[in-house]
């Protein structure tokens, strides 16, 4: 069940203001990091949990957790007094972790912000029974007790979609901006006791994923490492200006672990959180930063009262930091069982489902071809073109002038993500397909409708299936390639 709080606010929060003054005495009051994005506060007699991603994969198969979280993770979670989850991403929202929780707690009071595209828009689809989810207008505070509240911010950069929190607790403040590009439009607190934000990079499939043209193995190199260190730049002055007290990076701790995705894994590097740390002390030494390891614990009070003594309890010795084991076949598995899908057997599911996304007018077209794990297209698989222009299906690519694109998708994945209605970040920033273009233009439209804004409500394919004559409904292959690479005319 959805909770819609009274009404929306202003869309850019004023300053935040002091709760009450800031007063360390008698205050319990410390974070401890689990894995990636999600922390534990302990607030006075409260718990509140940002962004339980402690199982399974993100972004279908393409991230796995680096960090190995305490195995008391889960148990954590469903103690929690309250969860943020600052926006539909699955390695922020995720599904198997919250399938785990709703088993026990499917009450627990979750908050999101009042993003245009709904954070829990796959909650149905997702079969996954919480019951106490509250979306919150920006820019207002929420009064949990009479010491804490919190505040949830929107994204300039990506406002339907990327949020950001403000955590008040006896006139203490917690800053998270998660992986906002510029939190609430560049306003925000000065002086904050902790801040925590993004930091590693490598959350898209470019430049790794783009073949032909400019695209050599050097030229990858160079522009990832020149795009990490602008971020860590970017980073390091933005803690910079604004003081916090104490600094952590996180949100950043995954890793391309599935066997298939090594040149990603290798190719893909990210910044290390101990460089950056090290990056802000150097222009700014007041700031102490915290480099954290899953089950660490930041005595907030405690480094606030006297910053002199050690405040952070490390994981005790021989804890196992680094994840060594995934259950690859669990998940992949689960993702392959569309490749049979009775839908697929009929190749006029192409057009319905292009017309069920709702993109068209648009001068671009598009190859997209089913490809196995290494990018290799299947005999029988799908070939075919869209011609974005009039949202036809030619058999033979346009002779007028036009864009074009290649998409090769894993099958497994272009099936479910066609078989559910899932938006394509699971193929992009999952790394589940290979890219080339002609010209090499980045095709903002088509990429932002396809990634963010395809219908909230799936394919309806049992109307399909309906409309399939009966005599096709057996008849007709999985794939419709041609020795020329041409994708058939559709019926």
């Amino acid at each position: 069940m959805v909770n819609r709080a009274a009404r929306k606010s202003k869309m850019i929060a004023r300053r935040a203001t002091r709760f009450s003054t800031p007063n360390s005495t008698f205050m319990f009051l410390q974070v401890t990091y689990l894995t990636h994005a999600c922390m534990e506060l302990q607030l006075g007699g409260k718990k509140m949990i940002f962004d339980p991603w402690l199982t399974g994969p993100a972004f279908a198969r393409g991230w796995w957790l680096l960090h190995e979280p305490p195995a008391d993770s889960m148990e954590r979670l469903c103690m929690a007094d309250l969860i943020y989850i600052s926006h539909m991403h699955s390695d922020h929202l995720s599904y198997p972790t919250l399938k785990s929780l709703s088993a026990t707690r499917p009450d627990v009071p979750i908050y999101v912000g009042d993003t245009s595209r709904p954070v829990f828009w796959m909650l149905e689809k997702s079969q996954v029974q919480l019951t106490n989810i509250n979306i919150v207008p920006f820019g207002i505070w929420q009064n949990i007790d009479e010491h804490l509240r919190f505040m949830i911010l929107k994204d300039e950069v990506h406002p339907e979609m990327d949020t950001c929190i403000i955590v008040e607790y006896k006139g203490h403040m917690i800053l998270n901006t998660v992986d906002c590009t510029r939190p609430n439009y560049g306003r925000l607190p000065h002086n904050v006791d902790l801040m925590m934000s993004d930091f590693a990079g490598g959350a898209s499939g470019f430049p790794m994923t783009f073949s032909g043209g400019k695209y050599t193995e050097s030229w990858k190199a160079d522009f990832i490492k020149n795009e990490r260190k602008k971020l860590m730049n970017y980073k390091a002055q933005l803690v910079k200006s604004l003081q916090p007290k104490i600094y952590c990076p996180f949100a950043g701790y995954f890793v391309e672990a599935h066997p298939s995705d090594r040149y990603i894994k290798e190719t893909n590097t990210k910044n290390n959180a101990e460089q950056l740390n090290a990056l802000i002390k150097k222009s700014a030494p007041g700031i102490t930063t915290w480099t954290p390891k899953p089950g660490a614990v930041l005595d907030l009070a405690l480094a606030l009262m006297s910053p002199s003594r050690k405040a952070i309890t490390d994981p005790p010795s021989g804890t196992n930091i680094y994840k060594d084991s995934w259950d690859f076949d669990l998940y992949v598995d689960e993702l392959n069982r569309a490749i049979t899908a009775e839908i697929f057997k009929h190749k006029s599911w192409i057009q319905f489902y292009y017309i069920w996304a709702g993109f068209k007018n648009y001068d671009l077209v598009v190859r997209v071809i089913e490809t196995d794990e290494d990018f290799i297209p299947i005999d029988n698989g799908y070939n075919y073109l869209v011609d974005f222009m009039d949202l036809s299906f030619p058999t033979q690519r346009p002779t007028r002038e036009h864009p074009y694109e290649e998409i090769k998708n894993r099958i497994g994945v272009m099936r479910h993500v066609v078989k559910n209605g899932l938006l394509w970040d699971n193929l992009y920033i999952g790394f589940q397909n290979r890219l080339s273009r002609e010209p090499d233009v980045y095709h903002h439209q088509f990429w932002n409708h396809f990634q963010t804004e395809l219908p909230v409500t799936g394919p309806d394919w049992d109307l399909f299936l309906q409309q399939v004559p009966s005599h096709q409904r057996s008849a007709e292959p999985q794939g419709i390639q041609t020795e020329s690479g041409s994708a058939s005319t559709l019926s």
